[in-house]
């Protein structure tokens, strides 16, 4: 990759954030990606224009939103990540999916499924002002108010966190566009395959109804 490409994301920002391991193993970066930047990767986040989590494979972007991607699934990040989370991904597949607005279910109280063995989640959102759509980290399943840590879905923001039976996350309800990336460590390519198809079924059946 380019050097252009790499100056995208801060990893000294990145190796010098202090990981949490209460109640599980998170790191919360601000300005992962460069405050310089931000504007040309909200300009080129693809149109999702309607609610759902979205496979990046298929989807349109603009060039910066491209770089973003690519330098998402290079080896600099993996490596930065396995240093952080004492983890070896080496031979662990990649998924990105992406999101552009909240319709007022997301949010709700869980782990991630078992598969995922990392989760990065970047927000591309230029201002948040409100306590909505605010992701919350939590000690239990059951609460949205017992939470170790909040961060506003801001551009540039990044949240890691291994996977586990006690990962608990969620935030308040929520309607309006909320954007956000996703990238995913998972245990072997045929997860990658089963979500792929997953997201494309669900795409059909919104595209029918809209209301699903």
């Amino acid at each position: 990759m380019t050097e252009a490409i790499l100056s995208l994301l801060d990893l000294d920002r990145l190796r010098a954030s202090p990981l949490c391991h209460d109640p599980f193993d998170f790191v919360v970066v601000e300005d992962f990606v460069r405050a310089e930047h931000q504007p040309g990767v909200i300009a080129d986040f693809p149109p999702l224009g309607r609610h759902g989590s979205f496979p990046l494979a298929g989807q349109r972007y603009g060039a910066a939103f491209g770089h973003l991607a690519e330098e998402l699934e290079g080896e600099e990040l993996r490596r930065a990540i396995e240093d952080k989370f004492a983890i070896d991904l080496a031979d662990r597949p990649t998924m990105i999916t992406v999101r552009g607005y909240s319709d007022g279910r997301d949010g709700r109280i869980h782990t991630d499924t078992a598969t995922k063995l990392i989760t990065v989640l970047i927000y591309m959102n230029p201002v948040w002002q409100i306590d909505e759509g605010r992701l919350r980290l939590l000690r239990g399943p059951d609460d949205l108010e017992n939470w170790v840590a909040e961060i506003p879905p801001l551009a540039g923001t990044m949240v890691a966190f291994r996977r586990s039976g006690k990962s608990f996350h969620g935030h308040l309800p929520h309607i309006g566009e909320r954007r956000s990336i996703q990238l995913n460590w998972v245990t072997d390519q045929r997860v990658v395959r089963r979500e792929l198809g997953r997201h494309r079924w669900s795409a059909r059946l919104k595209a029918l109804n809209p209301f699903v």
